[in-house]
């Protein structure tokens, strides 16, 4: 058998399956709805409104039914799922107790509890359609917006970085290579402009440069004398300089005493 055939007898036998349950389904309920209705005949029911209670009954079980496929994913199914098996237990018991009682009156208790078939199914179905709407708010309401979590800030702990010895280095030879070289000459007349009284714009005009060069070029550089006078002196020359005081603090006197005195004997 090929493909085509075998969809071709699937689909044969899908919509056979679907007629013969309509056709059981119809006479079901045209079977329960007579029983239900003599039953409901024989527990004293008036005849005109006997047919109300397997509509009742019958109702009650088709509602529990669409709702139950309806929530198939919500927890409330569980309400119409308990509501879908009491009902059918009802129709079965009523069934049951029609082909029992054969045309003959029902006792008092089972027509007492016929009689209240009907307000307990008003109460179950109204809790239903309270249910339904409930569900229905929940599955139309919004999702809640979820805040980020805040990101844990990292304990502040000193890192120890490796200091490398070839950074002092680069830092100073880059200096040394933006800095510009300073003209001798430009220097000394920014300098003596400036002692003039000329502003710096002024000065930059004269030596063709910028004004910030110009400020550069009339500021007074450390002399030498002035770096070395900063330097700490060394063990030595600190030795040299107390000889040189002492020499200094003795009288004129006692410095030229030993020139003075012969030498040889003569």
């Amino acid at each position: 058998m090929s493909a085509a055939d075998q969809s071709a007898g699937m689909r044969w036998a899908r919509w056979s399956a679907v007629v013969i349950i309509v056709i059981i389904g119809a006479a079901a309920f045209v079977l329960s709805f007579a029983a239900l209705r003599d039953l409901a005949i024989l527990a004293n029911t008036p005849k005109r409104w006997a047919w109300l209670f397997p509509v009742i009954v019958d109702g009650t079980i088709i509602q529990a039914t669409v709702s139950a496929l309806v929530l198939a994913k919500s927890p409330e199914r569980r309400w119409f799922l308990w509501v879908l098996g009491t009902g059918a237990m009802v129709s079965i018991a009523g069934n049951s107790l029609h082909a029992v009682a054969a045309g003959r009156i029902l006792p008092w208790w089972a027509s007492a509890l016929v009689a209240a078939i009907a307000p307990i199914s008003l109460l179950v179905d109204t809790h239903g359609l309270a249910v339904l709407f409930r569900a229905a708010q929940h599955d139309s309401a919004p999702a809640p917006e979820l805040m980020p979590e805040p990101i844990p800030e990292p304990a502040s702990e000193p890192i120890a970085v490796p200091v490398s010895q070839e950074a002092p280095n680069r830092s100073v030879s880059r200096r040394r290579a933006v800095s510009p070289r300073r003209d001798p000459a430009k220097v000394a007349r920014a300098a003596a402009l400036r002692a003039e009284g000329k502003t710096y714009a002024e000065i930059g005009k004269a030596l063709d440069v910028s004004p910030r060069t110009a400020a550069n070029y009339a500021s007074k550089p450390k002399s030498a004398t002035t770096a070395a006078e900063s330097r700490p002196p060394t063990p030595a020359a600190a030795s040299v300089a107390s000889v040189q005081s002492i020499h200094s603090s003795r009288p004129a006197q006692q410095q030229l005493l030993p020139i003075a005195v012969p030498v040889g004997g003569n």
